[in-house]
């Protein structure tokens, strides 16, 4: 995949590693526009191409009274205000085929989550948008396997595709990174290391996700070292009183440190 293709990227002739990063979801307009403005900041000064995160609902949680969003349409409005605020693409995921055509009128790339990664049903909706898609590998996939997703992407005439880890389940209640995936999967597309859903640790009997932001600058060295071509990072001003994922976002006051030291390290790999 190109990244050109995805509109208003910037910094593609930089030599650094792409990421996707804002909050685990769309809490609010004044939340959004805050983390954005921080982070095309920090991108733009470093150089690195950068698409701004953010769901516009979360349909995968574990409870029922878990927050999931604040309603589409408004959700998604503030998505395309982020955009067109500050020049720059966005992502945000999708759970129904209703949900690519509605999402698609207002962002630049679908992202489909790893529980509904092989709903083909869902990854041909998303294709045919025309829109970047992006494929979350599922938890209990290999690498291997998600040539087929690419594929079905591919024969909708939709060569706008990346692939992303977010790790596999370690038994019931934990996560780890097989770094060997991702020369694996960069044979099939564009590969992306979720960093922060990596460290989740699930299926908790408080029915609340756990996490090891403390692992958060490991795994992501680590991705880089291995060439990966994008990072994927949840982050949030105040993790402790997210409304979605907070137990395993990155503090948006750590940001422009780690990533100083990310393109560092692929300034580095780069004279290899």
């Amino acid at each position: 995949m190109n990244l050109q293709h995805i509109p208003q990227i910037k910094n593609t002739d930089s030599g650094n590693f792409f990421v996707l990063a804002g909050p685990c979801a769309i809490e609010g307009e004044e939340m959004a526009m805050r983390i954005a403005e921080t982070l095309v900041g920090i991108t733009d000064k470093l150089q690195i191409p950068y698409v701004f995160k953010g769901s516009f609902k979360k349909a995968n949680r574990s409870r029922i009274d878990s927050f999931s969003g604040i309603g589409d349409e408004k959700a998604l409005k503030i998505l395309r205000k982020v955009s067109e605020t500050f020049h720059i693409p966005t992502v945000t995921d999708i759970h129904t085929n209703e949900d690519a055509e509605m999402a698609a009128q207002y962002v630049d790339v679908l992202q489909i989550p790893a529980f509904l990664v092989r709903q083909t049903d869902l990854v041909i909706a998303a294709a045919n948008t025309g829109r970047t898609v992006n494929l979350k590998k599922g938890q209990f996939m290999s690498p291997e396997s998600m040539k087929h997703a690419v594929q079905k992407v591919l024969d909708c005439n939709n060569e706008n595709v990346m692939v992303t880890d977010r790790g596999s389940m370690f038994g019931y209640q934990d996560m780890i990174v097989d770094f060997r995936g991702i020369p694996t999967m960069q044979n099939y597309a564009t590969t992306v290391l979720d960093v922060t859903h990596s460290l989740q640790q699930p299926n908790q009997t408080a029915g609340v996700t756990g996490g090891r932001p403390d692992m958060i600058e490991t795994i992501a060295k680590a991705g880089i070292a291995v060439g990966v071509d994008g990072i994927f990072i949840e982050t949030h001003f105040d993790p402790a009183h997210a409304k979605s994922d907070g137990a395993n976002m990155l503090h948006l006051d750590y940001f422009e440190g780690l990533m100083t030291r990310l393109v560092a390290i692929r300034k580095t790999i780069n004279t290899f």
